[in-house]
């Protein structure tokens, strides 16, 4: 079969790319190296809060939330609409809170701001020596990361006529005169199969050694390790939506924006110094199943050096996750039923996207916004 478009790496970035393309009507190739897609997309929070983004993302954020319901009203890939809350811990947070409120409220986004009473009645689990007050937005989304992809993935295969291979590691790509017409686009797998297209992307994450290795390694491109942990299942209790907290507040580039954040950073409490040189920020999101997930930390490694990170978890930082999150929430956190490092690629560029030539272009790097923005991004990248 002749395709229009080939995508190596399915997902976020790589498969919403593969429904926007079939949208409009081109024959769309779907690969993934793995028997199913198995890292950043499927190893985070499934929170979507294009509050936390800044600039161009927050628009993309806002087009993802529309994409997200409109697959959504089709078939079902685990969406709900719970909102997103922000509560703020001290008068610095709280400030920002009232100022990112305005930002957002002139974008007309909605949102709304709640008082340490309002607060506490609808998160009764939050402790009340934690809470100065927060920031709610009703509009926002949380999906399940360990299910969405792969129903994502059916629904463009059965309703979109999306070819799609797993276990199908590319080891080679390039242009060159195909075997079948002019000049085109070639990949080629492991065990030798070999296909053709107009354009080939690459959507890789953090996979950069099969691929165009010299590219990467002067790309500027970096990949973080995270630490998150699940509980065992608590249905007896709701903490409904995507809860962050104080230190997402002093991390996340929407609240860079506001007028006062650089007051905040020039005066880190001392009781959360360890936990910013771990790029800790606390975030919770209740599963469907009633276990919560906690998270998460930050190292990072240069795109050469991954393999600097390690395939472990660090018990100390775990324990450091625990104990912040025991401070906030009057809940069992100890009572954990997983563990697991998750990794993404991320450049200091916002996103890497780089042509390689005509046919072949590399998009990667989105970071810690991919569940957020990566529906909408990909529609406007074409």
């Amino acid at each position: 079969m002749n395709y229009d478009l080939i995508i190596v790496g399915a997902g976020a970035l790589g498969t919403f790319h593969a429904y926007h393309a079939a949208k409009r009507g081109q024959r769309v190739l779907l690969l993934e190296k793995d028997n199913r897609p198995v890292g950043s997309t499927v190893r985070n929070f499934g929170q979507v809060v294009p509050s936390g983004l800044a600039g161009r993302w927050f628009d993309y954020g806002r087009r993802t939330l529309d994409i997200y319901r409109e697959i959504q009203a089709k078939t079902d890939i685990t969406v709900r609409q719970k909102g997103s809350i922000y509560v703020a811990s001290d008068d610095a947070e709280l400030t920002l809170i009232n100022e990112l409120f305005d930002l957002r409220q002139a974008d007309s986004y909605p949102c709304e701001l709640l008082t340490k009473a309002q607060t506490l009645a609808r998160y009764p689990n939050l402790r009340p020596d934690y809470v100065r007050g927060a920031l709610w937005f009703p509009d926002e989304l949380s999906v399940e990361p360990d299910r969405m992809i792969h129903r994502l993935i059916g629904y463009l295969v059965e309703q979109l006529g999306v070819t799609y291979r797993p276990n199908a590691t590319v080891i080679d790509c390039q242009s060159a005169m195909g075997r079948t017409s002019g000049s085109r686009a070639a990949v080629t797998l492991a065990g030798d199969d070999y296909y053709e297209a107009t354009q080939v992307l690459i959507c890789s994450g953090y996979e950069f050694r099969l691929l165009y290795p010299e590219i990467f390694a002067n790309s500027g491109l970096v990949v973080s390790k995270l630490q998150m942990m699940q509980t065992i299942p608590m249905p007896q209790v709701q903490l409904p939506g995507n809860i962050l907290t104080g230190l997402t507040i002093r991390r996340y580039e929407a609240f860079a924006e506001c007028p006062s954040f650089a007051l905040l950073t020039a005066n880190t409490p001392d009781h959360l110094a360890e936990l910013k040189q771990w790029g800790i920020h606390i975030l919770f999101k209740q599963a469907i199943d009633g276990s919560i997930i906690i998270g998460d930390s930050h190292e990072y490694a240069p795109a050469n050096q991954l393999d600097d990170l390690g395939f472990d978890t660090n018990d100390y930082i775990n324990a450091l996750i625990l104990n912040e999150a025991a401070r906030i929430v009057d809940l069992p956190v100890q009572k954990i039923a997983r563990t697991w490092a998750g990794f993404y690629a991320q450049t200091s560029d916002e996103i890497f996207d780089h042509r390689v030539d005509d046919h072949i272009r590399i998009v990667t790097g989105i970071g810690g916004k991919g569940m957020s923005s990566a529906a909408g991004y990909t529609e406007a990248s074409f």
